[in-house]
């Protein structure tokens, strides 16, 4: 190869690089994307009065088609061919690229794109340079007769140029904060769903003669609600389990679940009493909180004692909660109210109600979080105890899954009316194989 022929294929090798750098450019500013008119139409029909010329354009160039993003007096042409293309070859120049007469310039006089309708004589076009210096496209001013502009005007047009790629900045900001939000709310969506995760039992343990289920809806995925719940034996044979909401979403609200869920725990080693149980938390949550920061809580405690004859007697204590709700083997519902029982963490001395109830074979019990009465109906009311009560007996669920499968149809005919976290756990006691209807599964 002479050093001639060296020196060309460098050049065009060269080229070829500096043209791949910039169809990168044009990608990463996602150039071809860009809407058709809008911002890019008002300057568009701008240049066009500048000049006093029927048509202007912008123009992106691609790897082998030109983009018009905004066609002034060319309202039927969104694309052509990259070559032979004016915009094509006003791309490698830094300054406005001018042909005066397209008939007798050398570089157009051939060709056919100028030879028909429209008729251009005159073309002038600056380019759409990035900042590191990368031709994206050019603004073009286009007339059907030859013509001579000003300094003024071609000075006009590269400002143009200018305000094209600021806008095409300001959409690249905004694909990238766009980018940036969604991939935030990706990874606080996964640490809520870890994080949640932990607050919760992983797995319910299996109570003789108990069926029990649990489920925790979320109203908002890139938020940790303050819900919670538990199933765990006692050191006397007995079970305990309880269902409580703490006030408030996010971190605190998290570590404030944490908290509440093992030192109600620790609470029914010490004494399994549902009221004490309550009352201990009550103080352990006052210490933890002093100052002006005071944080509620309210809560429901219960303890699971086995009868000889497959029942089990429950006592419940609550601290500001709904009532629990009782589903009969025949179908009714009954409210076990531990009403009056006054908020955890809040009040000097708080008072706790207590109740007790009876769980016979094909009996269930249902408690939930605020979440599920709080809902809204499809004419705008809240669902409210009587309403949850009112579904439950028309549905004649059975069991504790059927109970909770119930209340999940419930969330999905509610839809957008459900606007918190609700937490649930039902319990129930199976009937015995002589007890079963026919075709009844628990």
């Amino acid at each position: 190869m002479t050093e001639a022929e060296y020196s060309v294929h460098r050049d065009t090798e060269g080229a070829a690089k500096d043209e791949q750098l910039r169809l990168a450019a044009v990608r990463r500013y996602a150039a071809l994307d860009v809407p058709s008119d809008g911002a890019l139409g008002k300057i568009a029909a701008l240049a066009a009065r500048i000049f006093d010329v029927p048509m202007a354009t912008v123009a992106l160039v691609g790897s082998d088609r030109v983009w018009f993003k905004a066609a002034y007096g060319l309202d039927d042409v969104r694309e052509i061919p990259r070559d032979p293309g004016l915009s094509a070859c006003a791309v490698p120049h830094d300054e406005p690229y001018v042909v005066t007469d397209t008939l007798t310039d050398p570089n157009t006089a051939a060709n056919p794109l100028l030879h028909g309708r429209p008729d251009v004589r005159f073309y002038a076009g600056a380019p759409i340079t990035t900042a590191d210096g990368y031709r994206l496209g050019t603004v073009n001013v286009l007339d059907t007769r030859p013509r001579r502009p000003t300094d003024v005007q071609l000075a006009t047009l590269q400002d143009l140029a200018a305000l094209v790629m600021d806008e095409l900045e300001l959409r690249l900001s905004a694909l990238r904060t766009v980018a940036a939000e969604r991939e935030r709310r990706a990874d606080a969506e996964r640490l809520a769903r870890t994080l949640q995760r932990t607050l919760l039992p992983p797995a319910l343990p299996t109570v003789p003669g108990l069926h029990a289920a649990a489920a925790y809806h979320t109203a908002s995925v890139d938020e940790v609600g303050g819900d919670f719940y538990d199933l765990f034996p006692l050191d006397d044979g007995r079970w305990a389990f309880f269902l409580g909401d703490v006030c408030g979403k996010g971190a605190d609200a998290a570590s404030l679940t944490s908290l509440t869920r093992y030192t109600l725990r620790a609470a029914a080693i010490y004494d399994p009493d549902p009221c004490t149980a309550l009352a201990n938390l009550d103080t352990v949550l006052k210490g933890e909180h002093q100052g002006d920061n005071p944080r509620f809580y309210t809560a429901v405690f219960g303890v699971l004692d086995a009868e000889s004859d497959g029942s089990f007697t429950v006592t419940l204590a609550g601290g500001g909660h709904p009532p629990t709700l009782a589903v009969r083997a025949d179908g009714t519902v009954e409210s076990v109210s531990t009403t009056g029982g006054q908020l955890i963490g809040l009040l000097p001395n708080p008072q706790f109600v207590q109740a007790t109830t009876r769980l016979a074979p094909g009996d269930a019990l249902l408690l939930y979080t605020d979440g599920l009465i709080e809902a809204r109906t499809a004419d705008g009311s809240m669902l409210g105890e009587e309403g949850l009560a009112r579904h439950l007996s028309t549905h004649a669920a059975r069991g504790a899954d059927s109970l909770l499968a119930t209340v999940h149809k419930l969330f999905t005919d509610l839809g957008t009316g459900v606007s918190d976290d609700t937490a649930l756990l039902a319990l129930s006691v199976p009937l015995r194989r002589t007890q079963l209807p026919a075709q009844e599964n628990w």
